[in-house]
């Protein structure tokens, strides 16, 4: 049954009551909308389909990406970058809107606008994480709100980075690196084109990792969340064989983080006047050139992919190497 309750002007507070539910209530301005809430409130009540919305019309995107972060976000690997995109999401006035009121037109007004300024990887993390904020929010935390995020369209894809590292570009980054006294980005950048390995598995390299009777790596942790055995080729192993060891930690390399790696690399190719070229770039290279001596099923494994089809992303031959490749095959068949 409801009830409805002037409690000053323009505002009219209506209950609504019904055995086996919470009580409902909310404020109106008009009597009017007050009497058709209740009216609608009645009926999903008598059909058994009221669902309490009122912690959805209290809570705001913001107060959610708060709570998300603080028991969500810290168990993830990737909970840096996160809690970096969280800040971003939360600077929007998107951030103080009531849950309740939020609707596809909402989210795709975002991506349009933040399309403007950064990339569509970037645009499609962001959806991506706010997305999954709102699934949680309903199946974890039991709030009425939907995930209406699904229903618009992302941004396309990036195009695959075909950037390769080349020949002099090498040298000077390497010379540089020693002449300026920097050996450990040096080797970061000699083991990332010997082995492979991501920024982050090379900052957080540990000797206890290394094993030299087998001259390879076990890491332990990695991006897809398995353990990889990284086979080191006769420069790496040397090159870890003479790199100076600490007594008092067991962490290979200087960098706290891949974000102060990446970020010194950066430093180093505006210094040599390198253009275009990131870290992430050197396992695009190692990777084109493992796999001419290689099946493609032994290239996953060392590089740690999931699919085969990652290859095909990973592998970027220059034009002299498909040549040589096909001349190569036909000596072969003759």
């Amino acid at each position: 049954m409801a009830s409805i309750t002037k409690r000053g002007p323009f505002q009219f507070q209506v209950q609504v009551r019904r055995k086996g539910f919470k009580p409902a209530q909310k404020t109106f301005e008009t009597k009017k909308e007050a009497e058709a809430w209740a009216a609608t409130t009645e009926s999903e009540m008598f059909r058994g389909l009221y669902v309490d919305r009122s912690e959805a019309e209290r809570t705001t995107l913001g107060e959610l990406l708060i709570r998300y972060e603080k028991e969500k976000t810290p168990g993830k690997k990737g909970r840096k970058a996160e809690k970096n995109r969280i800040a971003q999401l939360l600077r929007h006035p998107l951030a103080l809107r009531k849950l309740a009121t939020l609707r596809s037109v909402d989210f795709a007004n975002y991506r349009d606008e933040r399309s403007e300024s950064v990339s569509s990887a970037t645009v499609r993390l962001e959806l991506a994480l706010l997305s999954h904020v709102l699934t949680t929010a309903k199946k974890d935390w039991s709030i009425p709100v939907e995930n209406c995020i699904k229903d618009i369209a992302k941004p396309a894809p990036s195009k695959w980075r075909n950037r390769r590292l080349l020949p002099k570009e090498e040298r000077l980054l390497t010379w540089l690196a020693f002449e300026g006294n920097s050996n450990c980005l040096a080797q970061c950048i000699i083991l990332a084109i010997e082995t492979g390995m991501r920024a982050g598995e090379i900052v957080g390299l540990q000797w206890s990792m290394i094993n030299r009777d087998h001259q390879s790596i076990l890491l332990k942790e990695t991006k897809n969340n398995t353990s990889r055995v990284v086979p080191l080729t006769v420069l790496a192993e040397e090159l870890l064989k003479h790199h100076p060891r600490k007594l008092t930690s067991d962490v290979v390399m200087d960098y706290s983080d891949s974000s102060t790696l990446s970020n010194a690399f950066h430093k180093l190719c505006a210094k040599c006047g390198i253009e275009d070229l990131r870290f992430h770039d050197l396992r695009h290279e190692a990777a084109s050139r493992l796999a001419p001596r290689m099946k493609v099923s032994t290239l996953a494994k060392v590089m740690g992919w999931k699919t085969i089809q990652m290859a095909m992303r990973y592998y970027n031959p220059t034009e002299p190497e498909l040549v040589a490749a096909v001349r190569k095959e036909v000596w072969l068949n003759a």
